[in-house]
């Protein structure tokens, strides 16, 4: 299985935390299951992020904290390739979130624009938003979890199809 994971942050400095979370289980296939959430991240919201993703302080605040939702986040990943695009920053973020709470949170990590970079060599970039216009992927929702995470799910896909030197682990489906 793989959980393709997309996460929206306070910022990116050691300090930030995550405001929304988007985590979509594909089989290898399809989407078989999915998890999507606000997070309040219990800490302020600067205005450039509030720009760029549309999430302000009201919308988080009555919105669940990680610790509310990390056992969903634990079990919708569990036993599952974590995919997501610039995979260091999400699992980084994620992997804090749980060592708060002195939980070890380890996953086997894929990384769309590391793939990408060998199954589409090159384009004239690997962000999410010009390799989606370059592969005719729509993202809606762009720099919301849910948008960027089901446009990453259809960029996996096309890897996945175009993957001649089966850089991509396989799982089979039970």
């Amino acid at each position: 299985m793989y959980a393709i994971v997309d996460i929206e942050t306070t910022g990116g400095g050691g300090g930030a935390r995550i405001t929304e979370i988007a985590v979509l289980r594909h089989d290898g296939t399809q989407v078989v299951d999915m998890f999507h959430s606000l997070i309040n991240p219990e800490i302020y919201i600067p205005p450039f992020i509030t720009r760029l993703t549309g999430i302000d302080n009201e919308m988080v605040r009555d919105s669940p904290t990680f610790s509310e939702v990390q056992d969903l986040v634990r079990t919708i990943t569990k036993d599952a390739w974590f995919v997501a695009h610039n995979a260091r920053f999400d699992y980084g973020f994620i992997k804090r979130e749980f060592g708060t709470w002195d939980e070890y949170f380890q996953r086997d990590v894929l990384c769309t624009v590391q793939l990408s970079r060998k199954i589409f060599p090159g384009l004239k970039s690997y962000s999410l938003g010009n390799l989606c216009e370059s592969l005719e992927i729509i993202i809606e929702n762009r720099h919301r979890a849910h948008g960027d995470a089901h446009a990453t799910v259809q960029l996996f896909e096309k890897l996945l199809m175009h993957d001649r030197q089966k850089l991509i682990p396989s799982v089979s489906c039970v």
